[in-house]
């Protein structure tokens, strides 16, 4: 996740909300609380409550997490 947050100049926000293209697993993790599954007539399902600090880790991961959060 770092290698790829420098290979492509992005940055994630660090506790400080400072950008930084070091963050470490546990603070990455922690960022993820909050995104919940959305289930609609037991058939549906959405991803919501996504932000754009999270997806900027997805997009980082590739394209079998983007399929899963999409």
């Amino acid at each position: 996740m770092r290698n790829e947050l420098k290979k492509q100049s992005r940055v994630f926000p660090n506790q400080k909300k400072k950008p930084c293209q070091n963050p470490t697993a546990r603070w990455v993790f922690f960022c993820f609380q909050g995104i919940n599954v959305l289930t609609v007539n037991n058939q549906e399902q959405h991803v919501v409550g996504l932000k754009e600090k999270q997806l900027t880790i997805i997009q980082i991961l590739g394209i079998s997490y983007e399929s899963v959060y999409s």
